[in-house]
This record gives structure tokens, sequence and C-alpha cells, in this order.
């Protein structure tokens, strides 16, 4: 698909996430920006107000995006794996299979268990767990898990480099423009 179309996908998803944002009234994290942040003009001020409101968001419309992307360019795109209750990821493109995550900052035991399984479980399927993180200031032990679990973890850059070598379309770029022009930033 023609980048020009891709972005129009992109800009109607990121206006949904726009009007949630605007239409939402709202802890400590440092004041790294990232590609999403700055789509929106969200602040780091703005995201400590609501740590958890921002991550959950921010991951879901990082999932969104990614799988889009995939979907729309990769001819070997199938949707999320479910086994059973679980959906260990959000899409396979060939044999990777790709989970998205805005930043894991949970340590809870529940959490690093399921990175641990999930990997392991994809490897099961034979593919290969590819896990695409937006941020780079992770918690230290759910990376620690994922490795356990045999993820390939790409962080920051390196997960935008993977998506543009597996989909020829360059999202850092793109983000990077829509956050210049300011059409999805949010008011308050």
């Amino acid at each position: 698909m023609p980048p020009d179309q891709i972005e129009y996908l992109l800009k109607v998803i990121l206006s949904q996430y726009q009007k949630s944002f605007n239409d939402k009234s709202y802890g400590e994290e440092n004041d790294d920006h990232d590609p999403l942040m700055d789509v929106f003009g969200i602040t780091p001020n703005l995201k400590r107000e609501n740590r958890q409101y921002w991550g959950r968001e921010l991951g879901m419309c990082w999932q969104r995006l990614v799988t889009e992307i995939f979907k729309v360019n990769c001819s070997d795109f199938s949707s999320a794996l479910k086994i059973d209750a679980d959906e260990p990821c959000d899409c396979i493109v060939g044999i990777d299979a790709i989970d998205t995550k805005y930043r894991i900052g949970s340590g809870d035991s529940g959490t690093l268990k399921k990175l641990k399984q999930y990997g392991k479980l994809l490897i099961e399927k034979n593919l290969n767990p590819i896990l695409l993180i937006v941020r780079e200031d992770n918690l230290p032990a759910a990376i620690t898990a994922c490795n356990a679990g045999e993820w390939t973890v790409l962080q920051g850059k390196m997960s935008f480099d993977y998506i543009h070598q597996k989909s020829r379309f360059n999202l850092l770029a793109a983000l990077n423009k829509f956050a210049q022009t300011q059409e999805f930033y949010i008011t308050r």
C-alpha cells in the first residue's frame, strides 16, 4: 500500500485517540518523551497525572498502529493468535509472533509469569516471539522475564527499525511528521 494511504489509515486511528484524550478528565516518572507522546503533545507532567491511564491508552494506540501497518503492507500477516483464553501476541508476520507494549513497568508476578510463558508457548508453535516496545525505560525485571521467555526484545528505535524493515513503512518518520503538524495535539 502506498505510504500516503497508510498515513491516512494511521490518521484515522490517531484521530480516535485524540478525541478520547480530549474527552478525558484526569503519580513518578522520568521526563523522557517518546514519539507517541509527541504526536499528541503529551508532556511528562500531564502523563504523571495518571500514569496508568496514559500507559494503557498509548499502549493500545501503539498496538493498533503497528498491527494496521503490518496488516496493510505484509502479505504474510495474520491476526492475533488465540490459545484458549490467552492471546500471547498481537499479530503474526511470517513466522514472527509480534506483541506490542508501550512500556513494561509492571513487576508483579502475574505479569512476569505471562511474559515467560507466552514466549515459550509461541516457540512451541514454531513462531519467533518478537516484543516491540516504544519506550526504553522499562522495568529491568520485566525485560529479564521476557528474555527468560525467549522473546526478542526490541525497545525504542530498534522497534521502529524492525517495523520499517518488515513492512517497508517508516512509522517513526510518520509519527515525527504528525508531531510537527500538531494536528493531533490534545487540548486541555
